[in-house]
């Protein structure tokens, strides 16, 4: 069977299903008739607006998407400047099996668009059916993710981003292994001011937030212990967009934005630096120099773009046009707004 009639197969599956069954059926009951009270915790929630589904899906179909889960190395397990990593993303979700063609389906209906915007009270929610920076999520042990927030503009439709849905397919997860989602009131406060809610991965549990300029996630790093490290922290990740925003929420463009964490508060004048310690530090510092190349690349690839401005007749047109204007206004500046 060609891969095009492979994916059609599931398409034709993903439709027979939602023919026989309402797409919320694939949510579990006791989620979709508290969606009312569901509502009343995302507006109230701290840091920023979210709210925690535990028992979201059906538990057949969260069986079945867990044994569908794509193996690690399928998807793309690299890092943000295209090194190999030890997080793998695959962004195909319609095409990883029936259910996650279902479940794609679900993602994308107007029933359930219209359930997460009630919820929300973000209405007109749109779906990207190319899962940019979404899709299954697989993070190996020694992983770990810094406090960040998100792109604020799809790449391409240049719709604005307003919500991420995570969720997770982790059947044993422990609070001490690390890798629990944490939402930061802001990484750049001192640790004891950034007060931080923590969300365990524990199977079929389901997080919204909205995104926005202060809706800071990130994870700490997963320390299995010896005889887990066949485990991983596995979860699927969906982002929905609207074409308008709220004014005063609205921010310039721009990608994700990390904030690296902080040197351990056990490292002190007198402290003995135990084997442990250094490869922290050694971590802290690769990724802070990775962050640093990272901008440096992001810089390469938009200076070209900016010598085309600054070249171009409009820019010239527009110095002429405010160059006499600003010799009177540094003046004035000058005498008067000290």
């Amino acid at each position: 069977m060609g891969v095009r009639q492979y994916r059609t197969v599931y398409a034709c599956q993903a439709t027979r299903y939602n023919d026989r069954l309402t797409v919320l059926d694939l949510i579990q009951p006791a989620v979709r008739d508290r969606a009312d009270e569901l509502s009343r915790e995302f507006q109230s929630a701290q840091p920023f607006r979210h709210v925690v589904m535990d028992d979201f899906l059906a538990p057949e179909f969260c069986r079945e998407l867990l044994a569908e889960f794509p193996a690690f190395g399928c998807g793309q397990s690299r890092n943000e400047i295209g090194e190999p990593g030890r997080k793998a993303v695959n962004s195909d979700l319609p095409h990883l099996g029936p259910s996650y063609a279902r479940l794609d389906a679900m993602l994308r209906n107007r029933e359930f668009l219209e359930f997460m915007g009630r919820i929300t009270s973000i209405p007109h929610l749109l779906y990207d059916r190319k899962y940019v920076g979404g899709g299954t999520h697989e993070n190996l042990d020694g992983q770990d993710l810094d406090a960040h927030v998100d792109f604020n503009y799809h790449p391409v439709t240049r719709l604005h981003r307003r919500l991420n849905l995570i969720i997770f397919l982790n059947p044993e997860w422990r609070e001490e292994w690390g890798g629990a989602l944490e939402l930061h009131v802001n990484p750049w406060l001192a640790e004891q001011e950034d007060r931080v809610k923590g969300i365990v991965p524990v199977v079929n549990r389901a997080v919204v937030f909205e995104t926005s300029e202060v809706s800071w996630h990130g994870f700490k790093r997963i320390q299995l212990p010896a005889d887990k490290k066949h485990l991983s922290r596995r979860s699927i990740a969906v982002y929905y967009y609207t074409r308008r925003r709220p004014a005063e929420e609205t921010a310039p463009e721009h990608s994700t934005v990390y904030v690296p964490r902080p040197l351990p508060d056990r490292l002190h004048a007198g402290y003995t630096l135990r084997q442990e310690d250094v490869d922290e530090l050694r971590s802290l510092v690769a990724r802070r120099d990775m962050q640093i190349r990272f901008l440096y690349e992001r810089e390469k690839e938009f200076s070209p773009a900016v010598r085309v401005m600054l070249g171009s007749k409009s820019f010239k047109l527009y110095m002429m046009l405010i160059q006499p204007v600003q010799k009177p206004w540094s003046w004035f500046k000058t005498r008067h707004l000290r």
